[in-house]
């Protein structure tokens, strides 16, 4: 149960289609269901945040993964997403489960895609080819949020018109994130042209100076560009997530 069915449940109590005694008991259910040893599922994070749980798949088995998505699916929580999840362990679940499997983001999505309800477009842009794994990861957490999602990809600044070119979607957007390794420039170039906030997302991609993603975040965190905003090194989720949240705000 989420913050939109919590709200329905309330408006169904208040026109006399429910009972509060009824409503009293739909709400108290468990919060947390154990499952074995090995997990205690947030059943109760959709009401208190607005998003349910995300299964984050890596370290997790393949019989973990299946048991904490049917909890959840059990629990009335129609659309599961699972980050960062092998082939492997996706074939598995999906013998169980309807999972849609995204083998470049390494998402799996369990149930169908809602429709969108964000106030805007979320635009997903990358520097490069090799960034679109984690490019996808935040477009995939972003459209099973609820939001209508553009991908622009391989428009970096070594090419810069190939950015440019695409002035409308960067203009129209309500919230860009930008994708980038190497020296990640692109968080500046289109926090220099968009109106919207950007949210900047340093990749692991680059050769050795790169240092594994830390080259691109020290140059995203010390933009010049105001209204970029920076998440963690290949962290697409997080972006996606904070791109959702933007795009709900009345």
């Amino acid at each position: 149960m989420d913050k939109t069915e919590v709200t329905a449940l309330l408006r169904d109590v208040a026109d006399g289609r429910v009972t509060p005694e009824d409503a009293a008991l739909r709400l108290k259910m468990q919060p947390i269901q154990e499952i074995g040893e090995y997990a205690k599922v947030d059943l109760h994070r959709g009401i208190r945040q607005g998003v349910p749980e995300v299964i984050y798949g890596a370290g997790k088995t393949k019989e973990q993964i299946l048991g904490i998505a049917q909890a959840m699916r059990a629990s009335g929580q129609e659309t599961v997403l699972v980050t960062r999840i092998s082939q492997e362990a996706a074939d598995y679940v999906g013998a169980a489960l309807p999972l849609n499997y995204n083998a470049q983001s390494r998402t799996g999505v369990i149930g169908p895609l809602p429709k969108p309800t964000g106030k805007g477009r979320v635009v997903v842009a990358t520097g490069g080819t090799s960034d679109i794994p984690v490019a996808e990861e935040a477009a995939v957490t972003a459209e099973v949020l609820g939001n209508e999602v553009l991908r622009l990809y391989d428009v970096g600044v070594s090419g810069i018109h190939r950015l440019l070119s695409h002035m409308d979607a960067i203009m129209s957007a309500r919230v860009i994130v930008a994708v980038a390794g190497m020296e990640g420039a692109l968080p500046s170039v289109i926090g220099g042209l968009a109106d919207c906030p950007v949210i900047a997302v340093p990749t692991s991609v680059g050769y050795g100076a790169s240092l594994g993603g830390i080259a691109a975040l020290l140059s995203m965190l010390n933009s010049c560009a105001s209204g970029v905003s920076v998440v963690n090194i290949d962290n697409g989720f997080g972006a996606g997530y904070m791109a959702s949240m933007i795009n709900h705000l009345d």
